[in-house]
């Protein structure tokens, strides 16, 4: 008689997976295969333990190999899973958006605490992606209300699947441009992640950005300010009286950043620093002289 073929295990994958991913290099080796197997089982991560005996069908042990392998060739688990956590909250990702990071949430904190002030903010969101910071700022606040602008058409529908599943479709909108470009209206916040990388380290990155995540999110030109040096100038012009602009930028870059914010007649109020201790993001308000000069302009509608 032909021996009948013994059924995977839960503990039998993960041990397999894990040792497959270590050897390729992978910094959290269990935890890819965790969830990667809990997306093959369409069950949490967390109730798969290792040396778990729990029988695991063929289909779902081929969907998993098959995760594993996407893994191996170092595509982003959120690619894999197509959604990534950000700030509580789950959000659709896929290769036309940047992964949303923990690194952000200090700067959605930094908002927050701006935001409190303010009884119904309305929001400005540049290059918003998968729309996490908007939608983040609009979850917390129930009334505020806000705008996600974004250059690339794909990532535009991936934001309005994002506030379709979070339930705030009603409170935000979306628009194709190019930064500030085309907007009139002022607001209580503008908030921004722009591309901040130098080009010429962008080859050094992980494979898993180099090669599958969006050039156009992480390009920030030859020194990482090429975006800073569009944003900050036009910003006072699209800030209420009171309004606040947050900007994310990378390691290093704050002194710059600050330079360039007083030559653009901002003044920064706060920072933030990620769960590294690293300067993350700066609060900008625009000075009293700049102000003055503008005259009644400032926080008209």
């Amino acid at each position: 008689m032909p021996r009948p073929v013994e059924q995977e295990t839960v503990g039998n994958l993960l041990d397999r997976a894990t040792r497959q991913l270590r050897q390729a290099g992978l910094d959290s080796p269990r935890l890819d295969a965790r969830v990667l197997l809990g997306k093959a089982m369409q069950c949490d991560p967390s109730s798969l333990l290792p040396g778990s005996a729990k029988p695991v069908s063929s289909s779902q042990v081929a969907r998993f190999a098959t995760l594993i392998q996407g893994r191996l060739a170092r595509r982003p688990v959120s690619h894999l899973t197509g959604h990534r956590e950000f700030y509580g909250r789950e959000f659709t990702v896929t290769p036309d958006v940047l992964d949303p990071r923990p690194d952000s949430e200090c700067v959605v904190e930094l908002a927050l605490q701006q935001m409190e002030s303010s009884a119904a903010p309305q929001v400005l969101d540049l290059g918003t992606g998968t729309g996490c910071l908007l939608l983040t700022l609009l979850a917390e606040c129930p009334q505020a209300q806000g705008l996600g602008v974004d250059l690339s058409t794909a990532a535009l529908a991936v934001a309005k699947a994002n506030a379709i599943a979070l339930k705030l479709q009603d409170r935000a909108s979306f628009a194709q441009g190019e930064w500030l470009s085309g907007i009139t209206e002022r607001f209580d916040l503008i908030i921004s992640n722009p591309p901040y990388i130098r080009s010429g380290d962008i080859r050094g990155l992980a494979p898993e950005v180099r090669c599958h995540e969006p050039h156009l999110a992480l390009d920030g030109g030859q020194d990482g300010l090429t975006p800073y040096r569009i944003l900050l100038p036009q910003l006072a012009t699209h800030l209420k009286a009171e309004g606040v602009a947050i900007l994310e930028h990378g390691q290093g870059q704050e002194v710059s950043i600050a330079l360039l914010a007083e030559q653009s007649g901002l003044e920064i109020i706060a920072t933030a620093t990620d769960l590294g201790g690293i300067n993350r993001g700066v609060a900008l308000k625009s000075a009293p002289c700049v102000k003055k000069a503008l005259g009644n302009d400032v926080g008209t509608p």
